[in-house]
């Protein structure tokens, strides 16, 4: 099943996100090998050129590598992953409040509506 993609920004950079999405949620584990650029690109339903420049600018930031012989794989540093993790984490956060505050919550109002929903969702 193809991967989706929005039109408003660089398929390139979507693929980045997804991968990158992939890795922090533990579907690619530190030190996995990834797929060839022919088959993610097959899945992600994308031209193999773009999955390529995908997969090296993940091999510039150090969260892939590429060993000449064997193919692409995840990073052995864990510690990398989880900054990530949570800098990914960050982001939704901040996209968040300001998509409330647009609505016009205060910040102490989406805090407190945050932990309605979740103790209704634990409860």
């Amino acid at each position: 099943m193809a991967w989706e993609m929005n039109s408003d920004r660089p398929i390139f950079v979507q693929i980045i996100e997804r991968i990158q999405i992939d890795i922090v949620s533990g579907k690619y584990h530190a030190g996995d090998k990834l797929p060839s650029v022919r088959d993610l690109a097959a899945e992600a339903a994308v031209n193999p050129n773009t999955m390529q420049k995908a997969l090296s600018e993940l091999e510039r930031t150090g969260l892939v590598y590429a060993q000449r012989t064997s193919g692409r794989f995840i990073t052995e540093d864990t510690k990398m992953i989880e900054e990530l993790k949570k800098s990914l984490a960050r982001e939704k956060i901040t996209e968040f409040f300001e998509s409330m505050q647009s609505l016009g919550f205060a910040q102490d109002e989406i805090i407190s509506m945050m932990k309605e929903v979740g103790e209704g969702e634990t409860a």
